[in-house]
């Protein structure tokens, strides 16, 4: 494989974490800011919204605002991940598919196979995640390998 195609494959790996990142840290200030109703319907929006207009406990407004600071942290740090891949950091590619990656299987496992939300936007984060990992690992390894 030639170094312009590891490239041209980290960077387009790059630029999905990018808009992966972008994505996910603008739904964790969201996920903060709207009241947990809103934000319960937003996180579960294959769910008829109003099943879910009820008062929650104090308790549970706390635990979607610290899902939704992950989700911000989570964001941020792919994001910057992103700019790393772009730059062919290895430790970025490792580092960003370890935290965005895995977000997006427990992601996949509870809400996707639950049937708790759509296919977009949720979905396709997924896909996109995962596509990125697929893309600058098989760079990375084939990268490697033609240094052997």
């Amino acid at each position: 494989m030639s170094q312009t195609t590891v490239t041209l494959l980290l960077r387009v790996s790059a630029i999905l974490w990018i808009i992966w990142g972008f994505v996910h840290a603008f739904a964790g200030i969201m996920t903060i800011a709207l009241d947990t109703p809103a934000a319960v319907s937003g996180i579960a929006d294959a769910v008829d919204p109003a099943s879910l207009q009820m008062i929650y406990p104090d308790a549970v407004g706390a635990i979607i605002n610290q899902h939704g600071f992950n989700l911000l942290w989570i964001g941020v740090t792919t994001f910057v991940g992103g700019i790393y891949i772009w730059r062919a950091s290895v430790t970025a590619i490792f580092v960003t598919a370890l935290i965005g990656w895995t977000t997006d299987v427990g992601y996949f496992i509870f809400m996707d196979l639950g049937g708790y939300v759509n296919f977009v936007p949720g979905t396709i984060m997924t896909i996109i995640s995962t596509l990125a990992v697929v893309l600058s690992f098989f760079a990375y390894f084939r990268a490697m390998k033609k240094l052997d």
